[in-house]
Order: C-alpha cells, then structure tokens, then sequence
C-alpha cells in the first residue's frame, strides 16, 4: 500500500541546463498569481498563457527517483515530458509520472499521463493507468476547457473549471509559481471542482542533499480538499531547485505507519519545445 498511496499523494497536484548547485542569480518573479495570507485566499489574477510562455521545461526533460518507505527502497519513479502532441487539434505537452515497486507481498506499476496545452496550460486529457496488488485499473479523463465540462470514460459529462489542471499536470504547474517564502497561493483549477481551492505553502529556503547532489532548495506544502498525503491535515513538502528550472528534488510524508519519501537519482533536461517532436494522437 505504501507506494500507491504516493500516487494517491499526487492528486492536489524551462530546463536549459542541470539544476545549479549554487545559490545562482535572483530570480524574475512572473505575474502568475498574488501571494496572500494563510488566513484567506484569493483566485488567481491572470490567465494562464503568460505560463505557458515561460514554462520551466522542455520536450526530453526527465527526472528519476528513488522511492523509501522509512529506511526501506520500495521502488522507483520519474517524471517526464515525452513529447509535444495534438490532442482535438490543440498541441499539448504530454507528461508522465511513473512509480513501479513494493514489497514482496505488494507490487505496484502505477502511471499517471497528463496532456497539457502549450497555449493555455490548461489540462486537456488525463489517464491513470494503475496496476497494483495484482489487480489493474485505467481511468481516463477528456476535459474540455471551452465548454467546462470533463469527462470520465463511460460516465456523464460533470463540469469543471476554468483552465483546469489534473493530478499530473499540478507538478508542472507549481513550478511556474514565484514561491516567495512565507506565501501562501491558492488556485481553484482543479479539474474536479469539488477539490479546490488547492493551496501551496511557501515555507523556506535550504540547502538538501539527494542521490543527484546537494542543491539550494525552496520547500513548499501543497494542501488539497482531499484525504492522502496532501489533505488539509497533511504534512507532505516538496523540495524544488532553487533556480530557473524548478525541479523536484525530493518529497517527504509523514502517515500514521510511518514516512513515504521520493530522492532524486538524476536529471535529465530538455532540448525543445516546438511541433517538430509531436508523435500525433
């Protein structure tokens, strides 16, 4: 159960170079959204082209985990974004999360696939493809920005917000964010809006070392409407790169069985981001 409930984790929520290992130049905040209180929250200010503009990664990029629950390696994961797509004649950025082990009474392969549009960066298809403890379960999600409506495959259409983001495409999403430390931004584009509002903590900055090196790091706290690792009572955080690239370094959780924590092995950046590496859907 330990590394499902990771992906379980998952659902809140440019990289020319490896990530620096040096405090590196001050960063150029990008309007995404107002900082606020912890007290009270406030919607997002901008549409979210701007973001997609700037985006932190590239076609190529991919970063490999270590998965530990305490001491014990259970498995691995990684985060990649395979390719520029057409999905309903939109090109989209087609990324993967990926986490495969367990014990020896319980195995995982569980994949979580998003479809962002390059335009918007809003979500336009998502798939979970779980197998775990022998037993195998696809969802899949087409979600419809322009008419505010998602839909699960062989369900009816329920509707959705604007610009919305799934479980995939938030990991993505968060690191176009400023994260000023001390903030607290909140977002209600969730794709299920009973989920929202989602709120990332912004809570220091610090120095972490991982099976890739030591690195300057921001650590933040996503908080969803939900139960898992991200639920209002959580205590999961989330350790990003400390530059332009903004990559997850490592996650740490707290349960009541014990902790569930993600390192990163290696980094892979990407080269392009333009139609030439669409595979077509």
């Amino acid at each position: 159960m330990t590394v499902k409930l990771l992906l379980a984790s998952v659902a809140l929520a440019t990289a020319h170079g490896a990530p620096t290992q040096s405090s590196g130049p001050a960063l150029t905040p990008r309007p995404l959204a107002l900082p606020i209180s912890q007290a009270a929250f406030q919607a997002e200010p901008q549409a979210p082209q701007a973001v997609a503009r700037t985006a932190p990664f590239r076609v190529g990029e991919r970063m490999s985990y270590e998965v530990r629950f305490g001491p014990m390696k259970v498995g691995n994961g990684s985060m990649e974004v395979l390719g520029i797509e057409d999905v309903r004649g939109r090109q989209t950025w087609h990324t993967q999360f990926r986490v495969k082990g367990g014990t020896f009474f319980y195995k995982v392969n569980d994949v979580m696939s998003s479809w962002i549009d390059v335009e918007t960066f809003s979500s336009l298809r998502y798939v979970q493809d779980f197998e775990e403890g022998g037993r195998e379960r696809e969802r899949r999600y087409e979600i419809y920005p322009e008419r505010s409506v998602y839909e699960e495959e062989g369900k009816e259409p329920q509707p959705t917000v604007a610009h919305p983001l799934d479980d995939g495409s938030f990991l993505y999403f968060i690191r176009t964010i400023p994260l000023e430390t001390g903030q607290t931004y909140v977002f209600d584009r969730y794709f299920r809006p009973d989920r929202n509002p989602v709120r990332i903590r912004v809570l220091r900055r610090e120095r972490v070392k991982v099976p890739a090196g030591t690195y300057n790091a921001i650590v933040i706290q996503p908080i969803i409407k939900a139960k898992g690792i991200f639920s209002e009572n959580g205590r999961a955080e989330l350790w990003l790169s400390d530059d332009e690239s903004r990559i997850m370094l490592q996650m740490k959780s707290q349960l009541s069985f014990g902790s569930l924590n993600l390192y990163l092995k290696s980094y892979r950046p990407g080269t392009s981001n333009t139609a030439g590496s669409a595979q077509g859907q």
